[in-house]
């Protein structure tokens, strides 16, 4: 076989554009600017806050990575002036987020498996393992992770930990819908 310096160099460079498409087709980055994150708070008279969160930074490869959300970013939209900075202030505060010593939150994707996330959530430098049943069209991934807060400390309001508290218990579970756009 008669292999030229042209052919060899072509040759070296298919195969490098070949392993570099691969490997890109592999990645997933996130559009931060595409996707959405909006958490849901209730009580158990099924009034609700709710309102979006900022990631810092989001990274999703070969079914791993993770999501860093910005807990300083947290905002509601079912209020309005003076009570709304009230409330930001209290869910921000050490009963509930307490951003001041923790301003991140973090997910871990540990796999991604039929239609299922697994992975591990921090909160408050708690971690707990979490599977969110999610879709997928196209390159936009949708679901709701849900979890408990009183397993990140967040026990305020909780009927769990308080008694008598009547039409003002919290719910336990928060939930996270999510809209992730991959590039």
């Amino acid at each position: 076989m008669n292999l030229t310096k042209e052919k060899i160099m072509k040759t070296t460079v298919l195969i490098a554009t070949l392993l570099l498409t691969s490997f890109t087709a592999m990645a997933e980055n996130i559009d931060l600017g595409k996707s959405s994150f909006v958490w849901k708070g209730s009580k158990i008279t099924g009034d609700f806050h709710t309102g979006p969160i900022k990631m810092k930074k989001a990274k999703l490869d070969n079914g791993k990575g993770e999501f860093v959300a910005d807990m300083n970013s947290i905002e509601d939209t079912t209020l309005d002036g003076e009570w709304k900075k009230k409330f930001l202030g209290h869910i921000k505060s050490a009963d509930f987020f307490d951003v001041a010593k923790y301003p991140t939150a973090k997910l871990k994707v540990e796999k991604i498996d039929n239609g299922y996330l697994y992975g591990k959530l921090t909160i408050k430098n708690k971690t707990h393992d979490v599977v969110v049943p999610f879709t997928k069209k196209g390159n936009v991934y949708s679901g709701e992770l849900g979890f408990d807060r009183t397993k990140y400390d967040m026990i305020y309001g909780s009927g769990n930990f308080f008694k008598n508290l009547g039409d003002k218990v919290i719910a336990d579970t928060v939930t996270l819908k999510f809209k992730i756009v991959t590039k």
